[in-house]
């Protein structure tokens, strides 16, 4: 039997088995990503508990049922109490215990940072002060799985690390970003973000109550420098999970890249067959030619014959249809009628 040569079908079909067994690999890689993604999920819990806590220190509670009483009686002249998931956090001399602190004797460390943006948002910033990709990369990552399920790809921006905006890398994008429900931050407070599925989900967790419904920059929320570090901390780990997942990506890219590569220097399927195997993937050419590279074995002459059948003769004439409507109910009462004659 002659051999098969290869072809950029057969190559596709490779490149694709490949890459799924890549992704299931229980690498280094895939093991930081995923530690990284457990850490900023414990995280996120001791962290915004104790912001919450930071918070309601300076915006009490029960200032704020008061103040929304009066919203009650008095309607929007008094409507300054807002729900948010985001802080400004700056160190504040005299919350700081410790003499041998940033605040203590020696005064403020003026080579250290006073204040930190902290938005627990699934969109968070993860970067200094301003809004970025950062919250996009971090929402991909955390949602990996559900993005991959729903058959996106989670893996874009990793994947166009190097590459600048281009319409495949914004289509992807756009697609994760309706998928997890994401429609842009509000610049002002969490109560007028129109946010829906997960993304409203994971932000409902976090919201405290606020007083001042401008910008968070304008109300600065003191804070410790163990509180601080705490902040500060949260938001490296949420970065980390961002590097992680490139630095993972990024090795099954390379890997794709020498596979392509090593696959358009074969002239025949069975050397790509040779080098599945080699890898450890299971693999043979029979799969390959039975298969499509959407994973179904449409090439079957079986299933084959019977798809090409089936795209003809649909439409049927008026006589055609009542005569299969009157077999369907000529079925339908004989099964009746067993019905009967097993229950006498």
């Amino acid at each position: 039997m002659a051999k098969l040569r290869m072809n950029d079908e057969y190559r596709k079909k490779i490149i694709n088995r490949y890459i799924d067994h890549a992704e299931k690999e229980d690498t280094l890689e895939r093991q930081a990503y995923d530690t990284c993604k457990e850490e900023v999920k414990e995280n996120y819990a001791t962290v915004f508990a104790k912001a919450k806590e930071v918070v309601e220190r300076s915006y009490p509670p029960q200032h704020c049922e008061h103040l929304n009483y009066y919203k009650g009686l008095y309607g929007n002249a008094v409507d300054v109490v807002a729900k948010d998931k985001c802080f400004y956090f700056s160190m504040a001399q005299g919350l700081d215990l410790d003499e041998h602190s940033d605040f203590g004797n020696n005064g403020f460390n003026s080579d250290r940072n006073l204040s930190e943006h902290i938005d627990f948002g699934l969109y968070g910033s993860t970067e200094s002060r301003d809004y970025g990709s950062s919250g996009e990369k971090f929402a991909f990552a955390y949602y990996r799985d559900e993005l991959k399920a729903k058959g996106l790809n989670p893996d874009i921006y990793p994947q166009q690390m190097h590459n600048s905006d281009n319409p495949h890398k914004s289509q992807h994008i756009e697609a994760n970003n309706k998928e997890l429900g994401y429609s842009n931050y509000h610049s002002h407070n969490s109560s007028n973000d129109n946010n829906t599925g997960l993304c409203n989900e994971f932000d409902s967790q976090f919201y405290v109550d606020i007083i001042g419904t401008s910008h968070c920059r304008s109300r600065t929320i003191a804070c410790s420098v163990e509180e601080f570090d705490m902040f500060v901390s949260f938001k490296k780990k949420k970065a980390q999970l961002i590097c992680s997942h490139e630095t993972w990506i990024a090795t099954i890219e390379e890997q794709r890249k020498a596979m392509m590569t090593g696959l358009k220097a074969y002239r025949y399927l069975d050397e790509g067959v040779e080098l599945m195997n080699e890898l450890g993937v299971k693999c043979d050419e029979s799969d390959l030619i039975t298969v499509n590279s959407t994973g179904l074995s449409m090439y079957n002459p079986v299933n084959l014959a019977d798809m090409v059948k089936g795209m003809k003769n649909k439409t049927m004439t008026r006589e055609q249809k009542i005569a299969e409507r009157e077999a369907y109910n000529n079925e339908i009462a004989l099964v009746i009628a067993e019905g009967n004659s097993q229950v006498h």
